[in-house]
């Protein structure tokens, strides 16, 4: 009788690489979770520290489990599916911005009934809106470098879903809008029309810019923390107060934003090169969202740089897997999709990343298959799974070329 893993490793096909990554990623996962959540769990639970470790086994299972099913499917269903789910996925981030739950002064997740779990909303439109700008890039491949009749088409739908995502969720929103524009460029769209759209974007980020060079030279204080109490300028202040604490840091000893990443500094600055060891990070005690936006400081605190510069090497390795996954598909929408998926997600870590070592505002995006999971960890494995149909499609086509023909 043959092991059932034995029939289920044979069925598993796509980039052994990446398969790889990902079981390195989870593992990684495991050890930054467990030792980030220990003592919450201790003082939720009544001194249960294993709660956390638990729900995060449970998400890893499932999501190998969305990844293996996903794979299995070939990748054109996931064309014929992009629009209906590019369509749902506008009025749900629409019903979100206005009657989603508030978190953080920004609407970001619905809750979903029966489980009682919230879903961010922009993880299911990232995911719809690849498939689809794939699917009409593929489409309008004689016609790219035409602005009407190329460019706005594709333009059109990622415009809508970075303007839906914003106003919550800005971080998210700008991300996006570079992965798409970067697939764009690679998928023969004229740099001059790519120019001009990063122009008309940048408008909004230099008017924070200057708003908080502005306010940080006005000495009103007073003003500005009637500004932040009464909400007059909603998610705009808090933008506003993102930059200007990383352009200047905050004088506010009790700024959070700011707590966050000086706890994050102590963090690196204690794991020196090597670290503290597995399970030592004593910062992890003080630093808000240890086990999500800032797991990297409390992998770098207990693995030291050389840790860190690993988990920096996998995501650029998955990417470059990814890239020659685009190369080799002998399809523009596999190629298209497979590249568009690994550009968000490797984006997204990088950002997460420059965040913690202060190379950045911060965003609030997680680190993909790192940070404790949710509904975001699930989308992550669903994203890399149709990448993995798209590898296994090639595997098989490129056999299929390589079989001798029998007379």
């Amino acid at each position: 009788m043959q092991n059932p893993f034995g029939q289920l490793a044979s069925k598993t096909r796509g980039d052994k690489v990446i398969w790889a990554l990902v079981v390195l990623l989870t593992l990684v996962s495991l050890l930054a979770v467990y030792s980030a959540t220990g003592s919450l769990a201790y003082k939720n639970y009544k001194g249960n520290t294993e709660v956390y470790l638990f729900k995060q086994i449970a998400f890893i299972v499932v999501g190998i489990m969305v990844i293996y099913f996903a794979h299995l499917v070939n990748y054109t269903f996931y064309s014929k599916v992009a629009q209906i789910a590019f369509l749902l996925s506008i009025p749900l981030l629409a019903y979100t911005l206005f009657f989603g739950v508030r978190m953080n002064e920004g609407s970001r997740w619905i809750r979903l009934p029966l489980i009682n779990m919230t879903m961010q909303t922009s993880d299911l439109a990232k995911l719809a809106l690849f498939m689809y700008l794939a699917r009409l890039m593929s489409k309008k491949q004689d016609v790219i470098k035409d602005f009407k009749k190329g460019f706005l088409p594709v333009m059109l739908p990622v415009a809508i879903t970075c303007l839906l995502i914003a106003p919550a969720n800005l971080s998210t929103a700008l991300l996006l809008g570079a992965s798409c524009l970067m697939l764009l460029f690679i998928g023969r769209a004229r740099t001059k029309h790519i120019l001009i759209t990063i122009g008309i974007a940048m408008i909004p980020i230099l008017f924070l810019v200057l708003s908080a060079v502005v306010r940080h030279s006005s000495a009103n204080e007073e003003a500005v923390a009637s500004a932040k109490s009464s909400g007059l300028f909603g998610r705009v202040e808090t933008w506003i107060s993102r930059v200007e604490n990383f352009m200047y840091g905050s004088k506010a000893a009790d700024n959070d934003e700011m707590y966050q990443v000086n706890q994050a500094k102590i963090a690196i600055a204690q794991g020196g090169v090597l670290g503290v060891g597995p399970g030592n990070s004593t910062t992890r005690d003080y630093l808000p969202q240890a086990y999500n936006d800032f797991i990297y400081a409390i992998i770098i605190e207990e693995y030291g740089l050389m840790g860190g510069a690993f988990i920096v090497f996998i995501y650029l390795v998955f990417l470059y897997r990814c890239i020659r996954i685009f190369k080799r598909c002998p399809y523009a929408f596999g190629a298209f999709l497979a590249l568009g998926l690994s550009f968000t997600l490797a984006i997204q870590a990088l950002a997460n990343m420059a965040v913690t070592v202060n190379l950045f505002p911060v965003t609030g995006v997680t680190l993909p298959l790192v940070s404790m999971g949710g509904t975001s960890f699930i989308f992550t494995c669903l994203a890399i799974g149709i990448i993995l149909s798209v590898a296994r499609n090639v595997e098989k086509t490129e056999g299929n070329k390589e079989q001798p023909v029998v007379a």
